[in-house]
């Protein structure tokens, strides 16, 4: 039977519910669909974000012959496959789904194929392309960032389904999944081919049922993750070594694991420990270095250590304030007196002057010049 996801799914851009600031009027996705603009990209965000959907409406745009592909289960034979079939004077375009559960030596196999334009390659990525992705294959496709779901954009998912509920059910669903609309529309499937109807009960008994368990391809990978980093943040080991030991027995990457830890050194630790960082970096190169099942014992390691160090977030905070200025004001003009003097004419205009080392002057744009972003 096809799933409900499925058989609701978006035929075409008008039907596509999110992603305005890409599927907007006159945004990237939304021209590249209108014109047919035929090239590569990378679609990065979230589970139940519309990665897939995205894929399938742009390869309708262009009448593409659509491939459909898993990086969990496929390899070098099937793209082998797809590039010897008959030509059907239609462009390929490959859905690669997880691409960066491809290893190093399938990216390099499927690379000039992309490269020459026998493939246009689509890939679907919850993790950032930047580190999973080689860098000959990554610039070559654009990268695409997609947001979790809004509210908004949830409830009129859910609406969608069909299924008769209140307020009350539209509001339990749409917190439970979390911006992830695939996760919702299953949900909801399961409680009334289970129930018959769709009840905050009914609800509850379908999740204790249905996702209580960790699910490798997705569902409760970021919740997971979620309550390992809160716990860290709370100084709360015991916690966290549990939400790791649940991630490691559930088939997790541990470098997905590890890369996390790195952030949170400075994201929630910074200034009140500097050499979390330290640590943070050396349990990503022992998770690389060792591999399983042996790292996750660095992993454990590093996780008691960071739940242990005492946390500022100060310089994040400063961070999130300055780039709130940054988007208000925009490139606000250089103080002269910091502006290197490269040519003569530089130096006459007055690149530089009055420019001392370890000056105490106010070194910030005059039109924030009383700001304090680090407290």
């Amino acid at each position: 039977m096809e799933p409900l996801a499925s058989k609701i799914r978006p035929k075409n851009l008008k039907e596509f519910i999110g992603q305005k600031h890409l599927v907007g009027k006159g945004k990237p996705l939304n021209v590249a669909i209108e014109k047919k603009h035929l090239f590569s990209f990378i679609l990065w965000g979230p589970p139940g974000s519309g990665k897939t959907t995205l894929a399938k409406i742009y390869a309708e745009s262009l009448k593409a012959k659509l491939y459909e592909l898993s990086a969990v289960s496929a390899g070098k034979g099937d793209i082998r496959k797809i590039i010897n079939e008959e030509e059907e004077k239609k462009p390929k375009v490959l859905f690669l789904d997880e691409i960066h559960r491809f290893n190093k030596s399938q990216q390099d196999y499927l690379l000039p194929f992309v490269e020459s334009g026998e493939i246009t390659l689509i890939g679907a990525t919850t993790e950032n392309p930047s580190f999973e992705i080689i860098a000959p294959l990554l610039s070559r496709c654009r990268v695409f960032t997609l947001n979790e779901l809004l509210k908004e954009d949830m409830l009129s998912i859910v609406r969608r389904t069909g299924f008769k509920m209140g307020k009350k059910e539209e509001e339990w669903i749409v917190r439970m999944a979390n911006g992830d609309a695939r996760q919702a529309i299953t949900m909801l499937e399961n409680t009334v081919r289970l129930y018959k109807e769709v009840t905050v009960k009914n609800l509850e008994k379908t999740l204790q049922s249905k996702f209580l368990r960790y699910d490798k391809k997705g569902e409760e990978h970021y919740n997971t993750i979620s309550a390992f980093i809160k716990s860290m943040r709370a100084s709360q080991p015991d916690a966290a070594i549990y939400y790791l030991a649940r991630m490691i027995d559930s088939g997790e990457d541990p470098k997905f694991i590890a890369r996390r830890m790195v952030i949170f050194a400075s994201e929630d630790i910074g200034l009140a420990h500097p050499t979390a960082l330290v640590v943070a970096n050396d349990v990503f190169r022992a998770v690389e270095t060792v591999g399983l099942p042996e790292c996750a014992i660095n992993l454990a390691h590093g996780t008691a250590y960071l739940c242990q160090c005492k946390k500022d977030r100060s310089a994040y905070n400063a961070y999130l304030k300055a780039k709130e200025d940054v988007k208000k004001y925009g490139n606000l003009s250089v103080p002269l007196n910091l502006r290197n003097p490269e040519t003569k004419l530089m130096e006459d205009m007055g690149y530089g002057k009055g420019y001392e080392k370890y000056s105490k002057e106010n070194f910030l744009p005059e039109k924030i010049k009383n700001k304090k972003y680090l407290k």
